[in-house]
């Protein structure tokens, strides 16, 4: 968006450390440093940069953005590091606005004084949120979801399924309404499409995909399974040949009705009833191909394009999400008619797919028992040190088929729960408080005050 806009940007990719990003910043003179974070380590290191700057005496404005960054997470833990602005931008479409005022002296001035004002309203919010008690794990697990396992039913098959849907097939699952999200054109579709700008941005996506379709400038290739399962306490493990056993985090918020603490656990019958529940899982990719797409338009300086061509790729994985979930249903436990596409969109179907990362299973270092479950990187996608998915245009899960399972958020967490998670995990506390850190109740390396009973 900053280069569409006459901007010089010096993109230094992924995973790159502080340090070099710094230094890069003072060889080129830079105005504006960015950083962008897609996974929850990302979190951590980005306070290290803003406390780095702080010590190197920079005064030079940084922006954050990113799908799991937030206005608090900037307030509370990153814009306190470092004197100058440190402004959260929401989504590409925003920043050029954003940049402006900091370039220019006197509007500078007041975006940094209406930030500095929001954040410190966001730390006191912030504030007022961690004094709420939580119920010790133990309470909460006693006020888990309790729900019967009468209605299971048995997978067509067990094991792996590897797919390659048409790109033809998937369009007609793609969820436009997101793709107008990614910039900043809030509105219903088909209902948006009555602003001009809207429609001749959709006119000219597409245009784009009718001719990634047709020359298949992109593959999309998914794998998927089931395979029988139980919960055993506040975990999930899979029948495989490894005995894959899923962690998951249980709500602790004290309640002040009589609304239980889930976990996602709660929906798989446990060990030992045998009730005979299944699990499924996959991982799906429409980014094969996308680096050409945009190497060719980058090669052309059309920006533009390249960006529709990314927004395109993403829709289109999450269009194979959905398309995927439709058949595992199917294979599943789904009867009766093909639902349309939205009621597709308005999830007016039984079961979830909730990815690690998410609000439900918030902690990414899972992932790599899902790959590996999986297979994953036999049909091109591979995950970063910190989780990140490779291609970014890709999307993995679990399935539950519980007729009660819902989305939800853990929300925050206690030490309590930590530490047992951490021992279920047999990985060290600090490792598991890195991967959790948005939902930490505590600060890290200070003993908290004990959980209310």
């Amino acid at each position: 968006m900053l280069g569409c806009n006459n901007y010089e940007v010096h993109d230094l990719g992924v995973m790159v450390p502080a340090e070099r990003v710094l230094d890069t910043a003072k060889e080129l003179g830079a105005d504006v440093i960015g950083l962008s974070g897609l996974i929850t380590p990302s979190l951590d290191q980005m306070v290290d940069a803003a406390h780095e700057m702080e010590r190197r005496g920079l005064d030079l404005p940084l922006l954050i953005g990113g799908a799991t960054t937030s206005r608090q997470h900037t307030a509370v833990k990153i814009a306190p590091e470092y004197s100058q602005p440190v402004v959260h931008v929401l989504d590409a479409s925003r920043v050029v606005g954003v940049v402006s005022s900091l370039l220019d002296p006197a509007r500078r001035a007041t975006l940094d004084a209406e930030n500095r004002a929001a954040q410190e309203q966001l730390r006191e919010q912030h504030a007022e949120r961690q004094r709420k008690p939580l119920l010790p794990i133990a309470q909460a697990r006693e006020n888990k979801h309790e729900v019967a396992f009468n209605d299971l039913t048995t997978p067509s098959f067990t094991g792996l399924r590897f797919i390659e849907p048409s790109l033809e097939t998937l369009r007609e699952y793609i969820d436009w309404q997101f793709f107008f999200y990614a910039w900043e054109l809030k509105g219903k579709f088909p209902a948006i499409l009555e602003r001009p700008e809207a429609r001749e941005l959709y006119e000219d996506a597409l245009e784009q995909l009718d001719e990634i379709v047709r020359g298949g400038l992109l593959t999309a290739r998914g794998v998927y399974g089931f395979w029988p399962a139980s919960s055993g306490g506040d975990d999930i493990v899979v029948q495989d040949d490894n005995d894959t056993r899923f962690c998951f985090l249980r709500q602790q918020t004290r309640h002040a009705d009589s609304r239980p603490n889930r976990c996602l656990a709660d929906y798989v019958a446990p060990a030992g009833t045998g009730a005979g529940d299944h699990i499924g899982a996959f991982a799906v990719t429409a980014g094969i191909g996308l680096d050409e797409i945009t190497a060719r338009f980058e090669a052309e300086h059309d920006d533009y394009r390249s960006i529709i061509a990314k927004a395109l790729a993403d829709r289109l994985a999450e269009a194979f999400a959905e398309y995927l979930h439709e058949v595992a249903r199917r294979e599943w436990y789904e009867q009766g008619g093909k639902l349309s596409t939205e009621q597709l969109i308005a999830e007016r179907f039984r079961g979830i797919r909730p990815a690690f990362g998410y609000p439900a299973c918030p902690d990414h270092s899972e992932k790599r028992k899902l790959f590996d479950l999986l297979g994953a990187e036999d049909i091109g996608i591979s995950l970063t040190e910190s989780g990140a998915m490779i291609p970014p245009a890709s999307v993995s899960g679990i399935y539950l088929g519980h007729p009660e399972v819902r989305y939800f958020s853990v929300g925050r967490v206690g030490r309590d729960q930590v530490e047992d998670y951490a021992v279920r995990k047999n990985v060290p506390l600090a490792e598991v408080e890195r991967w959790l850190q948005p939902n930490l109740a505590y600060e890290r390396g200070i003993d908290p005050a004990p959980v209310s009973a």
